[in-house]
């Protein structure tokens, strides 16, 4: 399984249009194949920190996530409204037993 993790912070005159943007494309992303879960949280310290937590089947999911035109406008557009260019970190992750 593949695990992705990504930080914005929005701009105060533009957390409402990334909000709507960011909660539009969870659930677009949802509907992918290999999608196992896509969520986006905000952060009670810092009202306009959002946090994204995302599951792929595997790399190839990923990877065709990445390739939908929907996916590169969001980037785009959310590159237009943060206070510093958005994080992310993609992460192979096994299941192990503790």
């Amino acid at each position: 399984m593949i695990i992705v993790t990504g930080t914005v912070l929005a701009r105060e005159d533009s957390i409402d249009e990334v909000l709507r943007l960011s909660v539009e494309h969870v659930e677009r992303s949802r509907q992918e194949p290999g999608c196992v879960s896509h969520d986006v949280h905000r952060s009670v310290e810092d009202p306009l920190r959002l946090f994204f937590f995302e599951r792929w089947a595997d790399a190839d999911a990923l990877r065709a996530h990445f390739a939908v035109p929907a996916s590169l406008s969001f980037v785009e557009a959310l590159g237009a409204l943060t206070a510093a260019p958005p994080a992310m970190e993609v992460l192979d992750a096994r299941p192990t037993r503790v």
